[in-house]
């Protein structure tokens, strides 16, 4: 059974700097998808970053891209995800979720989609103040 555990969500000024951390227990990370996804009060969940098993390829939402970044760490079994240039939008409660890729045709398909994923994170707040 998989467990993931994020950390980092904090409060922050706009412009500043965040890392989230989300740590898997189980199986080896290498043979899982990663992404990150968001909720608002009030809105529907957003995808906001994946990362392939491989960890080749990358995908990012438009309204972050080019400020987060998603990196992985197989050896300690965690994705990253930095944020930077933080604004009053990006506040919201954030969630790692993994999908198991071992059956999947390529090591390098990003999944952006929330029902690809099969294990999710109880998620950490973060939020951006003007």
């Amino acid at each position: 059974q998989v467990q993931l555990v994020e950390s980092g969500g904090g409060l922050v000024q706009a412009g500043g700097s965040l890392r989230l951390s989300c740590k898997a227990s189980g199986p080896p990370l290498s043979y899982y998808a990663m992404g990150w996804f968001r909720q608002a009060p009030g809105k529907d969940r957003e995808f906001v970053a994946a990362i392939s098993r491989s960890g080749s390829s990358t995908n990012y939402a438009d309204s972050v891209k080019g400020r987060f970044t998603i990196a992985r760490d197989n050896a300690g079994n965690t994705v990253l995800l930095q944020m930077n240039s933080l604004k009053p939008e990006d506040t919201a409660g954030y969630y790692c979720a993994i999908r198991d890729g071992r059956l999947d045709n390529s090591p390098n398909i990003v999944y952006t989609a929330e029902n690809r994923y099969n294990y999710w994170g109880q998620g950490t707040q973060v939020t951006v103040s003007s």
